[in-house]
């Protein structure tokens, strides 16, 4: 699966906090046979789950930092 990378360069959300989420829902697919079927396809998890992000897919609410 590949990103447009016209689509990195024209997103203006937080890439820090969109970075957290790939990282924990990467992390989810990973210990599940999610992440499996994903990697037998041929297709990268972080890959899959970057573009989910890009595409507004996930659904995650801000975090306050202390």
């Amino acid at each position: 699966m590949k990103i447009p990378l016209e689509k990195l360069i024209d997103n203006d959300s937080n890439v820090y906090e969109m970075t957290c989420v790939a990282i924990k829902e990467a992390d989810i697919y990973s210990a599940t046979d999610t992440g499996k079927d994903i990697e037998a396809r041929g297709d990268k998890i972080v890959s899959v789950v970057l573009t989910r992000a890009l595409n507004n897919e996930i659904e995650y609410t801000e975090g306050k930092s202390k």
